[in-house]
């Protein structure tokens, strides 16, 4: 039985979804004006393994994961690399794209663009307005009445009057409470604009989401996920104009992942201390950086560090080794198996905790090499499968043992002659000269293992 943890409700849920065997899920995207960094892959990584396993148990689920294509960071972007924006955006919709799918991050069913739902976000803000949850302002904007929204901070716990006394309004600013959010902002010189019924202008980032989630899923679904670090204002804003504008819950289930972070700090743009997934992609193989994320509560801070990244890449090579050279057993299904595959639903089933399912993955690779010892090859085939069916929910064990454990090295035909000729030097007894290829090849990085007659090799 499914439970998830729901930052609405503050704690584990179980799993209903509001129309059986059907689950709609929304997650917010990108605003793409830059590459991604390692936060953004962590929120890509963890709800695909979410859509994974929601689909691993015959749920039929629509993903929806959309792009800002429109926002302040994005024209101060453009206006600095003196480029259009919509090359701008396109080129890093592109990149990011680029990124996701060497992760392994399956394409999500839809990808609404900000830019290309206007028409919704404008029926939207009209319905707030005659609603009376939204005015305008004497500067053309328009704005969200907070204090109109009685649930008002029912997501993050936060007290609006608390809210209120730490807030001010600026003078330049026409909103009638400190708490008051922009739906729409009216035209500034030399910025894209579009025409509304308050005059030319631009949506507010809040208002986004609302529009293009209740247009691809309807007024009411099951999951709405994110980063952390929009549980407050911006999904405590989607809330409140999203259920102020239909009259009805809005969303069953919230999700959000926790930080990664860097000495204690959030990984962050705005701090300048975040590495770009292509930085850490040029030093690491992606199904370790995969690895590396899922070895955390989703939940949980993610500390992120090469001593980390190295711990990742040490075990996975250790689940690629157990499965060199192994005939695999290509029909095995984990929903089948009583033990193994009880213990990675129930882990799965808690929340989605891939952490605790990657150590029932690391004991089907004990007993794959205790199989292995014994020569049992029907085990073996059986287990190996097993590993292959938790790696198509995880997104892991992607690629053929050899072609990972000795993928990137320029050297390959080099090694593979030093080995021939250390295999030589063996059969005629040259013990002398078969070690000193194998220190050789030890320099290079290279580990040599020997067994049933045959030597394989791998990278350190």
């Amino acid at each position: 039985m499914l439970r998830i943890h729901n930052s609405l409700t503050k704690q584990k849920d179980i799993f209903t979804p509001i129309e059986p065997g059907k689950v709609k899920l929304y997650v917010c995207g990108m605003t793409v004006y830059d590459l991604c960094h390692v936060g953004h892959a962590r929120v890509m990584v963890v709800f695909d393994v979410v859509t994974r396993y929601l689909r691993a148990i015959d749920y039929d689920v629509t993903y929806i994961r959309n792009i800002t294509d429109i926002d302040d960071k994005i024209i101060a972007r453009a206006n600095d690399k003196n480029e259009p924006i919509q090359s701008l955006t396109e080129r890093f919709i592109a990149e990011m794209h680029q990124d996701a799918d060497v992760l392994g991050v399956l394409r999500p069913d839809l990808e609404p663009k900000a830019t290309e739902s206007m028409s919704e976000i404008i029926v939207m803000i009209e319905t707030l307005i005659t609603k009376g949850f939204a005015y305008t302002a004497d500067n053309g904007d328009v704005y969200y009445d907070v204090s109109e929204f009685a649930d008002y901070g029912k997501l993050s716990g936060r007290n609006i009057d608390e809210l209120r006394a730490g807030e001010r309004v600026a003078v330049n600013e026409a909103k009638h409470d400190p708490l008051d959010f922009v739906l729409w902002k009216s035209a500034k010189p030399e910025e894209p604009a579009w025409d509304s019924p308050w005059g030319r202008g631009r949506p507010g980032w809040h208002i986004e989401c609302s529009a293009m989630s209740a247009h691809c899923l309807g007024e009411h679904f099951d999951i709405h996920g994110g980063g952390q670090d929009l549980q407050f204002p911006h999904h405590e804003n989607e809330i409140a104009q999203s259920e102020g504008a239909h009259g009805c819950q809005s969303v069953n289930y919230w999700m959000h992942n926790g930080f990664v972070r860097i000495d204690e700090e959030k990984m962050s743009k705005s701090l300048g201390n975040f590495f770009t997934v292509r930085e850490v992609l040029a030093k690491y193989d992606p199904e370790t950086v995969r690895y590396f994320i899922l070895t955390s509560h989703y939940r949980s801070p993610l500390n992120y560090s090469d001593e980390q990244l190295d711990q990742a890449k040490n075990t996975l090579t250790r689940f690629y080794t157990s499965l060199r050279d192994v005939e695999v057993q290509s029909d095995v299904r984990w929903q089948d198996d009583d033990e193994f595959g009880m213990r990675f639903k129930e882990a799965m089933d808690d929340d989605f905790n891939t952490a605790m399912a990657l150590s029932i993955a690391a004991d089907v690779r004990q007993a794959l090499n205790k199989a292995q010892e014994s020569a049992d090859q029907r085990q073996m085939s059986y287990l190996a499968g097993l590993l292959y069916s938790f790696g198509d929910v995880l997104g892991l064990f992607q690629q053929s043992a050899d072609i990972f454990l000795t993928s990137g090295d320029d050297d390959v035909e080099k090694i593979e002659s030093l080995i021939s000729q250390r295999n030589q030097a063996r059969v005629d007894k040259d013990w002398a000269r078969a070690d000193q290829v194998r220190d050789e090849l030890t320099t290079m990085g290279i580990v040599l293992e020997d067994t049933a007659g045959k030597t394989s090799w791998r990278k350190i």
